[in-house]
């Protein structure tokens, strides 16, 4: 009797633990205590001094995607982000579907990043799983962060919305691999959630925040001490990258007789582009031999933003926003509010627009007279769901009574208008 007493007991026990090691509640690592933002070419020139003024103390910059896609700002984000005494860190965003292509991507992300200085731990940003299975996904996010390691002598922390960090992205990596959490609303919450992770070192509590010096919409971010690396030295140029670099950028080399108005006109930008990007202070004084940073007057591929399937279309001459929206079967409407455009009727050459992509089928335009759904995918957000479908999050919380808008489940249906 006092031996079967004995198991049942260590058996209670051996089960206890097995579920108090599954259960962890996140929270921060220590003191929330760096004021950060995230960027990338989306963001478009910034005023890095004004950044800074605002009280910006960390800037994560986009520097790859793929294999091959270089943002066209990353350059320019770094150069300026350090002159003005930002701590800066670098996130690659992942879209390989096996280990050969992690493997790859690493090699591009260690090669774009190759010879500056980070001041903050790198970042893996993996988000869309092109239908791996949880099992695939954990082993292609290990083997982009060892390669990217291995290559940089950095550092590596993962980058991760609640619900993945939750139901995708196991304990094991969890052990390894520190934690930069999305989650918009109160963080505070995330002590009441379970993750794989017992704590993070970051989160990004919104992407609609405002900072002088950017224009339009960035994303927030507050990061403890354990996001910084432990010494500031170069990443070394030692990666065995062969893929060609689609930087969307040239470097010019100016040419006797040239001014800047016929540069930009030359590569379908405008003069005042060149002058922030090159930190000109006399537009009306190039020399012969100077170098310019160009971002060629090309459509933006990209898919980084927060999974949304978005490109960045540059204004040309003669457009207007009815024109764009038909080009890209969307509305009106849709490009205003993702661009948070005041007047409708004035857009200039060289403007920045974020469109949706019209291969992207929910982004079709909405009738209103019949209700539309939408069943919820893994890696979905309400405020991805919401920019997919050119509406507000607080519509989506009203049309389904959801009372917390960072719990959704994948199979779960959302009534959309």
């Amino acid at each position: 009797m006092l031996k079967k007493l004995t198991i049942i007991i260590l058996s209670f026990v051996f089960m206890f633990c097995i579920f108090v090691n599954n259960t962890y509640a996140v929270i921060p690592a220590s003191s929330l205590s760096y004021e950060g933002i995230d960027v990338s070419n989306w963001q478009g020139h910034i005023d890095y001094a004004q950044v800074k003024e605002s009280g910006i103390e960390v800037v994560y910059i986009k520097a790859s995607q793929g294999t091959n896609i270089k943002d066209a700002y990353f350059d320019i984000n770094y150069e300026n982000a350090k002159a003005n005494g930002l701590k800066v860190g670098f996130y690659h965003f992942l879209t390989a579907v096996n280990t050969q292509q992690a493997e790859q991507e690493a090699n591009f992300f260690a090669s774009v990043i190759a010879g500056k200085t980070p001041d903050c731990k790198l970042v893996l940003d993996y988000e869309t799983f092109g239908g791996a299975s949880v099992e695939e996904i954990n082993l292609i996010a290990r083997t982009f962060m060892e390669k990217v390691q291995e290559l940089t002598n950095k550092e590596v922390i993962m980058y991760s919305d609640l619900s993945n960090a939750r139901d995708t992205f196991n304990r094991s990596l969890a052990e390894d691999y520190q934690l930069w959490i999305a989650y918009y609303g109160n963080y505070n919450n995330l002590a009441n959630v379970e993750t794989s992770w017992q704590e993070f070192i970051g989160v990004q509590y919104t992407d609609r925040g405002r900072v002088n010096g950017i224009n339009g919409n960035v994303d927030r971010d507050l990061y403890t001490e354990e996001i910084f690396l432990d010494e500031n030295s170069e990443i070394p140029n030692n990666a065995n990258n062969n893929q060609p670099i689609n930087t969307e950028s040239i470097e010019y080399t100016v040419q006797s007789g040239d001014t800047l108005s016929e540069i930009a006109s030359r590569y379908g930008t405008t003069v005042q582009e060149l002058v922030d990007i090159n930190n000109i202070r006399n537009p009306n004084l190039i020399y012969p031999g100077e170098k310019l940073r160009i971002l060629t007057n090309s459509t933006t591929h990209g898919n980084e933003e927060r999974g949304t399937g978005s490109i960045i279309y540059t204004v040309k001459r003669g457009n207007t926003l009815s024109q764009i929206a038909r080009e890209y079967n969307v509305s009106v409407e849709h490009i205003v509010e993702l661009n948070d455009i005041e007047n409708p009727n004035l857009i200039y050459p060289g403007e920045k627009l974020r469109i949706t992509e019209s291969n992207v089928t929910e982004l079709s335009p909405i009738n209103n007279d019949i209700d539309v759904y939408y069943v919820v995918k893994s890696g979905d957000t309400l405020n991805s769901i919401a920019r997919r479908f050119g509406i507000t999050l607080n519509e989506i919380l009203e049309y389904n009574d959801i009372q917390n808008p960072n719990l959704i489940y994948p199979g779960q249906t959302i009534r959309i208008v």
